[in-house]
This record gives structure tokens, sequence and C-alpha cells, in this order.
């Protein structure tokens, strides 16, 4: 399929401008998504300019389309797989990316399912509880990771009186597992911290409330937005059905 001549074909020529404008974007634009392999090869005319064809429309929708479920890179690597006539290696992307939600989706069942059954965890002198490495260990994390969130404020150990050691109670694994948990929903450290300062003030659902309901919200965009990406993929690869 690349460098096919579909003017041959008695597909339309179409300039730069014809792809950018309807998208907002820059005739540079268009050429850099070439150059990248999101858009098919053109032919030139013999003058050497590029004829761009309804097919390279098709293709510039698809990745635009396409890029803000899956992302910039991985996008691209699904329209070059495309071109590339590798249209399984497009298919895997592409569920590698419903993958990745449908656990995303997974990870915000679990902090509701763990805020539901919070309650408060006083604190007691003396009583039990876990190292950093045995905390690390069961969270699937570095202990450099626990200690960068202790600097936060995210988590709080005390420490042994005689080893010095760090030692996590139940109420510092609770809030380890609540930041472990919202740091996969792509929480950044400083949008954590108060979070779990309330969880520990209130211990319970209530605090979390907005920001589950705006956790929701963004997995259901990009539920929407690979939804669209994949019809707009789909078009593409009937279009290029049909150059071939």
């Amino acid at each position: 399929m690349r460098g096919l001549n579909l003017q041959s074909r008695g597909r339309r020529a179409l300039r730069p401008v014809d792809l950018a404008r309807p998208h907002g974007l820059s005739t540079q634009a268009v050429r850099n998504y070439e150059e990248a392999g999101i858009l098919p090869a053109t032919s030139r005319s013999p003058h050497g300019y590029r004829a761009y064809t309804p097919l390279h429309a098709a293709a510039l929708h698809a990745f635009l389309a396409l890029a803000p479920g899956h992302g910039h890179a991985t996008a691209t690597a699904i329209m070059r797989a495309v071109n590339e006539d590798a249209a399984e290696e497009a298919y895997r992307l592409v569920d590698e990316s419903h993958a990745q939600l449908l656990d995303d989706r997974r990870t915000l069942r679990a902090v509701e399912n763990a805020l539901r059954d919070l309650e408060p965890v006083p604190e007691e002198p003396g009583a039990g509880g876990v190292f950093i490495g045995t905390l690390a260990a069961q969270l699937g994390i570095r202990p450099a990771t626990l200690r960068k969130w202790e600097d936060a404020g995210l988590v709080s150990p005390r420490r042994d009186r005689v080893t010095g050691y760090r030692v996590y109670d139940e109420a510092a694994v609770r809030d380890a597992r609540l930041a472990h948990q919202l740091r996969r929903g792509g929480y950044l450290l400083e949008q954590i911290a108060p979070l779990i300062a309330q969880v520990r003030a209130a211990g319970g659902l209530k605090p979390l409330e907005a920001a589950l309901a705006d956790w929701h919200g963004r997995l259901t965009a990009r539920g929407r937005a690979l939804l669209r990406g994949a019809a707009a993929l789909d078009a593409y690869l009937r279009e290029r059905a049909e150059a071939a």
C-alpha cells in the first residue's frame, strides 16, 4: 500500500491545506504526520508537490480520533502499524489500551470498596505493625517509594524505639494502600496528600466523593474516546481496502 499511486485509481488529489484546515492544523503538521508514518506515503506531482487523497484525510481523521483515548505515542504506533500492513500489531495496541482502561476501572472500584469499609483507626502506643520492606512487597513497590510518600505526608510510620526502623501500624498501612490506589488512578502526590489527611480526620468515603466522581468522569470520557477512535480507525481500514 505504501507508495501506491492513488491518483491512477481515480482518487482526487488534495493539497496539504485541504487536510489541515478542517482540523485547525498547520500544513507543516500534516507533513510531520506523514514523515512520522501516521499518514500513508504520498505520490508527487511532476513539480514535486505532495498529492494527498481522501485516504490521507481518513488517516488523519483516524489518528486525531485515536489520540485522546490512546495517547499520542500509542495512536502513532497504531497508525504506523496499519500503514505498514501490520494490522495485527495495530489491533494488539488497541486491545492494550482497552485492557488498561478496564484495569483502571477495577482500581477505582477497589478504592471505593476500601473506603466504604474504612473505619477510624486509633493510635495505640506499642501496637504491632509491619516494617517498610514487608509493606513495600505487599504493595508491589520499592521501599524508596514509601519513603517518598512519607516525605510528602501521605504516610506516617512510627519508629521502633530499639532499632529506629520505620513501623507501619494499621492506620499507616491503610494510608499507604489508599495512596497506592490513588497513584494508580493517575493522581499526583500533591493531590493525594489532602485526601489522605481528610480520610484520617473523617474515616470514611465522604471526603473523597468529589475526587471519585471526577475519576469516574475521566474514565467515562476515555472510554468514549476509545469508541470514537475505533470507529474512525475502522473507517480508515475500509478506505484502505477499497484503495488496494
